[in-house]
């Protein structure tokens, strides 16, 4: 694939100025250091977050609450640890482990990754399909094409304009993806106490384990760790020693904004179908939740919901490629075409939707892949950020490797019930 040349050259300090007047452009020059985080942030609100949020909040209400509390908290450090692996290494973390795996172990952990971004494009393809038949009432296979022809334009203007105004767009996209999903709630505020009570981690049988697996794995995504390495390392080039610290600052602030964002998201839509949709017949499909929600809250409500939902198709399919590009690239060590790049998960989200398999439970399915998907990403991240060789003075400390290993253990886990349930048909 061709390069994605970063758009921005290092951080630079400036001349010195009194401390009261120097605070200000401090701030702004901090400022314009963010926006990689809101790029990789968009994962985390793709269509497969909305068959999943949605699903769990028709079927059960305030339950699963607590899983995205959860997760997002969980993503606000994983992010950040990618990002900071791409910072220090000038390396993405695919090609961190594309430099240390034998040829065997390299291919085989390709093969799993592409495996995932399959996925992850099955749920951004088809859901912004199924939001232009809402919207326009376009078939569902021409709705697919015209996603993946839509990104791939995107992904061309970011080659050619750089990563600094791709990432406005995006920006762009995410806010209309936040007002989208979360304009209901104003006419159908959710009970408080119920969602508090959602905060208590439990189950009921074994379909909220799965639906749990597929909210994390909608969540917590594999490209989207793998990915922002890339995108902090094309966006900030080689930083100084120096300039170190400053840009951890920002990454931080970068990261705990845009997953407050998403996360906000992703817990409205739940609440939402909890309030709005729950108890009613076929709301556990985005059309049949998109039809009450017209019908409960008007057609102003549907529309904005219909716009979120395209909105979320084009940008988290965008940022999809640009991941599969970067995980081809560091595990593989060749750079695709971009037609060929993005074709190689494009068709078979197009397959799918061909077929006539039902697009919501098949986004859900597509989550619980990528749940399964995210150890293979955790793991090594967990590695690598504290291995003092490769980090240097920022490898993580002790309080941050035991949160990230307590991440990962606790999505294996569920992983590991979301498998046994599965096979044994508990």
């Amino acid at each position: 694939m061709e390069s994605l040349p970063p758009s921005t050259q290092p951080p630079t300090a400036g001349p010195s100025a009194s401390p009261a007047s120097d605070r200000p452009r401090a701030e702004r020059r901090l400022i314009a250091l963010l926006g990689p985080a809101f790029v990789a942030a968009v994962a985390y609100v793709d269509p497969g977050n909305v068959a999943a949020n949605l699903t769990a909040g028709a079927k059960y209400g305030y339950l699963l609450v607590w899983v995205l509390v959860t997760a997002n908290v969980m993503a606000v450090l994983i992010q950040y640890l990618s990002a900071k692996l791409g910072l220090i290494t000038g390396q993405s973390l695919p090609e961190v482990l594309g430099s240390r795996l034998k040829r065997a172990p390299r291919l085989l952990f390709w093969l799993q990754a592409q495996i995932v971004a399959i996925a992850t494009d099955l749920a951004e393809v088809v859901g912004g399909a199924i939001a232009l038949h809402l919207l326009f009432g376009v078939p569902l296979l021409l709705g697919g094409v015209i996603v993946g022809v839509v990104s791939l334009g995107l992904l061309v203007f970011q080659s050619h304009h750089g990563q600094r105004p791709f990432e406005f767009v995006v920006m762009g996209l995410l806010l209309i993806i936040a007002l989208g999903f979360l304009a209901g709630l104003l006419f159908s505020p959710p009970n408080w106490g119920q969602a508090a009570e959602g905060l208590l981690p439990r189950f009921q049988g074994s379909e909220t384990v799965l639906l749990a697996a597929s909210m994390l794995g909608a969540t917590v995504m594999p490209h989207a760790i793998y990915v922002h390495s890339a995108l902090a390392r094309d966006r900030h080039g080689a930083p100084s020693q120096a300039a170190l610290p400053r840009l951890l600052k920002a990454t931080r602030i970068d990261v705990v904004v845009s997953l407050v964002v998403a996360g906000s998201v992703n817990i409205g839509m739940l609440l939402l179908a909890a309030s709005a949709l729950a108890g009613r017949e076929g709301t556990d499909t985005i059309e049949g939740a998109h039809a009450a929600i017209t019908q409960s809250l008007g057609p102003a409500v549907g529309i904005a919901f219909g716009l979120g939902l395209l909105a979320s198709g084009l940008a988290s399919t965008s940022v999809g490629a640009y991941a599969g590009a970067s995980i081809m690239s560091g595990l593989l060590r060749i750079r695709l075409p971009l037609l060929a790049q993005r074709a190689i998960t494009l068709v078979p989200a197009l397959i799918v939707i061909g077929l006539g398999i039902d697009p919501t439970w098949a986004l859900v399915l597509s989550q619980v892949v990528l749940s399964l998907g995210i150890p293979f990403a955790l793991i090594p991240l967990a590695l690598y950020t504290g291995n003092r060789a490769l980090m240097g003075a920022n490898t993580n400390g002790l309080a941050l490797r035991l949160a990230i290993w307590a991440c990962t253990a606790l999505i294996v886990a569920l992983n590991v019930a979301l498998l046994w349930l599965t096979f044994t048909g508990g």
